[in-house]
């Protein structure tokens, strides 16, 4: 009898185990997979179409993205913003939310919604920037791009509707001191003086589940979280977890969550660390391009990107959205100092080609519209309107729109890595300083010389034998190349060539049509 006692306790023992194993199992699964970008098969690489409006980004993606194997876009915020001619609508009043309506200068909800399912149908994912710390600041102007008002000295936005109650109290602003010791101040006081919402209180959760979810309805494959280090972890843990499964009718597999990169600006001696938000989801690693660009302008040798990853600082491959500039740091804000940008073409496609060859995190392109004013917002006329991009006959833009992701030297390279894949990186070389070169497994093979002299040396690319249009300075034209051509011996071994004045300062080649000759 005892036996069959002790026989029964251990049976719930056992039972009892499984069940934990199997909510933890749960629990991990939904944490993994805001990991998962679920881009379509064979894509890699996301761009962040800043400022475009609805209906050119669902034109791109059918003639341009889709076709080149882009795997997905970040969209300017979504939602109604605060208008601000007292600054000649600049770029961040995007970033000044008056209500969750779908309405901005990108266009309205049907709009948004097409666009959406236009470019799913093309393969290629589309990501909001979440705007979900706060709303607006406190200015003359008080109507917003679907004509919703405000009354900022009650923080009541009614198209929400919001009120104080919804707001951190009691009343602060975040200081520059408060980074290095105050996380809770960092979190609880506003930003830049825009009325700072209180996450913790279910009603604030809701309107934001409700925008989210709406927004996943619609076929978004996931989210950027503005200004995340603001926000508590515990807060948006409880937001995350309540969002809806991607759209099976957008093309998602059943079961599929939203991919959620958190911004994170933290650079090291912060109150607020990224590390308590990777327990989350991704977390964008301003490091990366702060790193990579002071590398492609010799501030560091190339030859230490040998072991280029979390040994340089930077967070786990698997956590990392990584670029080089974003709208914030190409400006001057945010993190990073001396951050490449399209003013420096020729350093900043190398810095670009290097995030795009190696395989640590997931890449995000930059696609500006030009500025000199800091604080400018993208081309428009004078009613207030954006002015689309022109498509000019070699394949750039025009309209004051720089589109770097039509440059040659960039969309090449989300082939590259495409075709790369989830092969590691083998065989480097480097001459000691600022000439390096490694393979993508049997894949691929990239090369770069920021020297004063040439690079002209045998290597190892790991291909076949056979012959290989250099991506970089040209494409494959029937059984030619418009650029260099790169002969790969039976030993994988080929002269590799780069001077340097070269217009470009690397050599790439694959498997893949577009090199393989």
């Amino acid at each position: 009898m005892l036996h069959d006692c002790m026989h029964t306790n251990d049976n719930k023992y056992v039972v009892f185990r499984m069940l934990r194993y199997l909510v933890l199992l749960s629990l991990a699964s939904v944490a993994v997979a805001y990991f998962n970008p679920h881009y379509a098969a064979g894509r890699s690489t996301m761009v962040h179409l800043f400022e475009w409006k609805w209906d050119d980004i669902a034109a791109e993606c059918e003639r341009f993205l889709g076709p080149r194997g882009f795997g997905g876009i970040q969209v300017s915020p979504v939602n109604e913003n605060l208008i601000i001619w007292s600054h000649n609508r600049p770029w961040w009043e995007r970033y000044q939310p008056i209500s969750y309506r779908l309405f901005t200068r990108s266009g309205n909800e049907q709009q948004f919604a097409n666009m959406v399912r236009r470019c799913n149908n093309a393969g290629v994912r589309i990501y909001v920037d979440a705007i979900i710390n706060h709303m607006t600041g406190t200015w003359s102007e008080n109507t917003g791009t679907g004509g919703s008002t405000a009354n900022y000295g009650n923080w009541h936005y009614p198209s929400v509707p919001y009120g104080r109650n919804d707001f951190n109290f009691p009343h602060c602003v975040i200081s520059g001191s408060d980074y290095g010791c105050c996380a809770d101040r960092v979190r609880n006081c506003e930003l830049s003086s825009l009325k700072d919402l209180n996450q913790g209180t279910e009603y604030v959760r809701t309107q934001i589940v409700n925008f989210m979810n709406h927004l996943i309805s619609l076929g978004v494959a996931g989210f950027r979280i503005d200004a995340a280090k603001h926000m508590w972890p515990s807060d948006l843990r409880v937001i995350y977890d309540r969002l809806h499964n991607l759209n099976t009718n957008h093309g998602f597999p059943a079961g599929a969550r939203p991919y959620i990169y958190q911004e994170v600006i933290d650079l090291g001696n912060e109150a607020v660390s990224r590390n308590e938000y990777t327990p989350l989801a991704a977390v964008t690693e301003f490091r990366f391009g702060m790193e990579l660009s002071r590398a492609f302008q010799r501030g560091n040798a190339l030859r230490w990107l040998y072991n280029w990853g979390p040994q340089w600082g930077l967070l786990a491959s698997s956590v990392s959205l990584v670029f080089i500039d974003n709208h914030d740091n190409q400006r001057g804000h945010g993190a990073g100092g001396d951050i490449l940008t399209y003013k420096s073409a020729r350093a900043y496609k190398g810095a670009i080609a290097f995030m795009m060859a190696h395989p640590y995190g997931q890449p995000q392109l930059m696609s500006s519209f030009a500025f000199t004013n800091t604080e400018a917002g993208p081309p428009m006329d004078n009613s207030g309107n954006i002015i689309s991009p022109a498509i000019n006959s070699d394949g750039t833009c025009g309209n004051g729109w720089v589109c770097e992701h039509r440059w040659r030297q960039i969309f090449q390279m989300v082939q590259f890595r495409n075709v790369a894949g989830t092969t590691g990186l083998n065989d480097w070389w480097d001459n000691g300083g600022n000439q390096i070169a490694f393979c993508r497994g049997g894949q691929a093979f990239i090369a770069f010389n920021l020297e004063y002299w040439a690079l002209n040396q045998s290597l190892q690319t790991c291909l076949p034998a056979g012959r290989y249009c250099d991506i970089a300075s040209g494409t494959k034209n029937g059984n030619s190349c418009t650029g260099k051509t790169v002969t790969v011996g039976n030993d994988g071994r080929a002269n590799i060539n780069i001077g340097p004045d070269d217009y470009d300062m690397y050599l790439a080649i694959h498997r893949g049509a577009d090199s393989l000759l």
